[in-house]
C-alpha cells in the first residue's frame, strides 16, 4: 500500500472556517496546520455549503464541512455500499475464515465484486464491524487492531538452513505421499499446558488429532509416521521432553541417526487448516 493520510478532524475544520473568515491566506493555514497547501484548496471547494434556499448564506463551515466528509466516506467503502457482499463477507468471517483467505477465495472464484483483506480488516474494527463483535472470530481476538507502524516482522527464530523455503521441490509442490506438518494448537492460560496437536499429511490433507495434556513429545509418539515413535522418544530424551517433535531446532540431531530432515515454518504451515479445525 501506499502512504497514509491523515483525514482532517473537525477541530482542524473549525480552525479553517475562522481563519476563512479573517482572510487568512491558504499557505498560512497550510504553515499552521502543517498540511498541504492543495489539501486545504480541496477542503474548502469539497465541502463548500450551498442551498438554492438560502443564497445569503453560502460559505465554509467547519462542523457541516466535518459531517459532509463523514457522510461521505461512509458512502464510499464497498462493504457499505454493497449488503450482499458484506454479507457473504460477514458469513465467512463468522465460520472462522481470515480476511486473508476471504480476500484470495473471491480471486480464485474470479468475483466480479470482491474486496482486499485491509478492507475487511477495516469494516472489523469500524463501528459497524464493532457492534457485530467481528473481531472475535479473528484467530487472535484482538478488539483493537495494533497500529500499523508496529506490525513489524519478528527476527526469525530457526536457522535459514531449515526453513521451509529450501525444502524438496517434492515436497513443496505436494508430488510425494508421506511428508506431514505438526503444530500445536493452544487454548486458554486458565486450562494449563492442555493442547491439540495436529499432524497434516500435506498430499492428502489427512489430519490426525492429539489431545495432550502437556506440551511434552510423549503423547506424539504414535503418531502416523514411519519411525515418528522413535523420533519424539529421542527427541523426549535430549530436549527434557519440552517442546513438539516437530519444532525444527530440537530435532536437528535426528538427520542423521533416522535419516529425517526436518524443515521449520515461521508460524507453523499447519495453521490454516487449524483455523479450519
Amino acid at each position: 500500500m501506499g502512504a497514509v493520510y491523515a483525514q482532517l478532524s473537525a477541530t482542524e475544520r473549525v480552525q479553517i472556517e475562522r481563519w476563512k473568515l479573517a482572510k487568512v491566506p491558504v499557505r498560512e493555514m497550510a504553515r499552521v496546520l502543517q498540511r498541504s497547501k492543495a489539501t486545504i484548496y480541496r477542503e474548502i471547494k469539497r465541502n463548500w455549503f450551498s442551498d438554492e434556499c438560502l443564497p445569503g448564506y453560502d460559505g465554509y463551515y467547519g462542523a457541516v464541512a466535518h459531517q459532509k466528509a463523514a457522510n461521505r466516506r461512509a458512502r464510499q467503502r464497498k462493504l457499505i455500499r454493497h449488503p450482499q457482499l458484506r454479507n457473504q463477507v460477514v458469513e465467512r468471517i463468522k465460520n472462522g475464515w481470515t480476511p486473508e483467505q476471504i480476500g484470495n477465495r473471491l480471486i480464485h472464484e474470479g468475483a466480479t465484486l470482491r474486496v482486499c483483506q485491509e478492507t475487511i480488516y477495516r469494516y472489523i474494527y469500524s463501528q459497524e464491524g464493532m457492534a457485530q463483535e467481528l473481531w472475535w472470530s479473528l484467530p487472535e481476538h484482538r478488539r483493537a487492531r495494533r497500529p500499523r507502524r508496529a506490525r513489524k516482522r519478528r527476527a526469525p527464530k530457526f536457522d535459514r538452513d531449515v526453513s521451509i523455503l529450501f525444502r524438496p521441490d517434492d515436497v513443496a509442490h505436494r508430488r510425494e505421499f508421506g511428508h506431514w506438518e505438526g503444530d500445536l494448537m493452544l487454548f486458554k492460560q486458565s486450562l494449563g499446558q492442555t493442547n491439540v496437536t495436529s499432524l497434516v499429511e500435506r498430499v492428502s490433507r489427512f489430519t490426525v488429532l492429539l489431545k495432550n495434556a502437556n506440551r511434552r513429545t510423549k503423547p506424539v509418539m504414535h503418531c502416523p509416521a514411519g519411525d515418528c515413535e522413535a523420533i519424539c522418544r529421542e527427541g523426549q530424551d535430549r530436549e527434557g521432553g519440552a517442546g513438539s517433535a516437530c519444532d525444527g531446532p530440537q530435532v536437528d540431531h535426528l538427520r542423521p541417526r533416522h535419516g529425517v530432515r526436518v524443515m521449520a515454518a515461521p508460524a507453523g504451515s499447519a495453521r490454516n487448516p487449524n483455523v479450519v479445525l
